[in-house]
């Protein structure tokens, strides 16, 4: 059984580390920001890392943008976003699949994020290259690459086994 969101902040906590999201939106476009942070005392928090996207009106999918981690274990940081913003979107939206782009800003690191993705269960779809063709979904997404797409489901369940809270 996968967790919901609020088994998975409290998992979280039990770590040491909070994890939030904002949603905001109008018209049926809603944003998201899930962010994690290292509390400090206080009210007081780093922010370790966080995620944006928005989710759709139809039922077409969450679009992911930027995603940052920063200091040590920033892998275990990045499951802990994956997995609120796949419980999110199952819990909270009619999205049921994820999209993004794997930039290919340097070719190494290129391959680095598809590998990445591929392990969240993202799969491609197709390659943003330097076509005319793709100058409106390169605009969208702000760059080339690859784009991917993902199950939420999936993805959540694999960031559950990783992070032990279910799955």
């Amino acid at each position: 059984m996968t967790p919901d969101l609020a088994a998975i902040e409290r998992r979280a906590a039990a770590v040491g580390l909070l994890l939030r999201l904002q949603v905001g939106g109008a018209l049926g476009l809603r944003s998201l920001r899930v962010g994690v942070a290292a509390p400090l005392g206080e009210g007081r928090a780093r922010l370790l890392g966080e995620l944006k996207g928005w989710a759709l009106p139809a039922a077409d999918g969450l679009r992911l943008d930027t995603m940052r981690v920063q200091g040590e274990g920033s892998e275990g940081l990045g499951l802990w976003i994956w997995a609120a913003t796949f419980a999110w979107a199952l819990e909270a939206t009619p999205c049921r699949t994820a999209r993004l782009l794997a930039i290919r800003d340097d070719e190494r690191q290129h391959r680095r994020l598809v590998r990445y993705f591929r392990g969240l269960g993202f799969t491609a779809l197709r390659e943003l290259g330097a076509a005319p063709l793709d100058l409106p979904q390169r605009l969208l997404w702000g760059g080339a690459g690859l784009l991917m797409q993902g199950d939420c489901a999936e993805g959540l369940r694999r960031c559950a086994r990783r992070l032990g809270c279910g799955g």
